[in-house]
């Protein structure tokens, strides 16, 4: 009896020592940290806007945030292909490329969330990833679609401008492409050049194995920031062999922006920890608002 409380104690001993280091690890951004997310709010939620308005920049209160922005390409349909564009920020010296999210009322948007079989990625688009590598189905076919004119119009602009840096940014499924163009870009563009992700409300976009090369590929390069109960990042479920890159920022009930560390951080602080069952989700936390911006056009 003593052999097994003493066995107890020491397990116990050390779940508590777990816990206490990840809740150590999750630190609280500074309100100008927080702030210096917004220009890329307003770009993720200008994806949502037609192309001639984005192509004019002329697009509302998030052409208005980002007033500096030299917008050199734009498209898609918002159907079969989802809305996006390139431009550069010379405010924040980097070309930047957008995707639009998931309009429920389109259908072919919809289907492509669906399509949730996990499969390769093509060595034609993403030469050298191991073939144990798997992704979504309908998230890569969708970036597909898009990826040879997006790497053309985002050499131009680089070549241009005379910038070294790109930044990839989206809501929902556009954060799901977000993603996969930093990797694909990262693998077409030259090494000198800097690619980062800023995703918000990112579903998981495939296997452990492709959570672990974004965090070699990207590793310090991707931000995925999570509203609340959202119940987006949560899906697909990691029952399914899906998992998240690291780079969590969880945006807390009490609106703090806390930094999750690793991969899907089981953490309450946390949206896999947070949101563990259907009954913690809110949809209506999925569009923001992101510190006062909400996605949509």
């Amino acid at each position: 009896m003593v052999w097994l409380q003493s066995t107890f104690a020491v397990a116990f001993a050390v779940l508590v020592r777990a816990a206490f280091v990840k809740r150590q690890a999750i630190t609280t951004l500074s309100a100008a940290q927080v702030n210096a997310y917004a220009p890329f709010t307003h770009f993720a939620g200008g994806a949502y806007c037609n192309p001639s308005l984005v192509k004019s920049w002329t697009c509302g209160a998030h052409c208005q945030a980002n007033s500096d922005f030299e917008p050199v390409a734009s498209g898609g349909d918002g159907d079969a292909t989802q809305y996006w564009y390139v431009g550069y920020s010379p405010s924040l010296k980097t070309v930047i490329v957008a995707h639009e999210g998931t309009n429920p009322t389109k259908l072919f948007a919809d289907l492509t969330d669906l399509n949730i079989a996990l499969a390769p990625l093509d060595q034609s688009l993403f030469p050298g990833v191991p073939t144990t590598v798997e992704v979504h189905s309908g998230f890569v076919a969708e970036q597909a679609r898009t990826a040879l004119q997006i790497l053309s119009t985002t050499k131009q602009t680089l070549s241009a401008q005379g910038a070294s840096s790109v930044t990839v940014v989206g809501h929902s499924l556009g954060a799901a492409l977000a993603l996969l163009d930093a990797v694909f870009l990262s693998l077409h563009l030259p090494s000198s050049v800097t690619v980062k992700v800023v995703g918000y409300g990112m579903p998981r976009v495939g296997n452990q194995a492709f959570a672990n090369f974004v965090d070699n590929q990207l590793k310090g390069k991707v931000v995925h920031i999570n509203n609340r109960e959202d119940p987006i990042p949560v899906v697909p479920l990691m029952s399914m062999g899906f998992h998240h890159p690291s780079g969590e920022v969880h945006i807390q009930d009490s609106g703090a922006w806390d930094n999750c560390v690793g991969q899907d951080n089981p953490s309450n602080m946390c949206s896999t920890g947070d949101v563990s069952n259907p009954f913690r989700a809110n949809a209506a936390n999925h569009n923001g608002p992101y510190a006062g911006i909400s996605m949509g056009c």
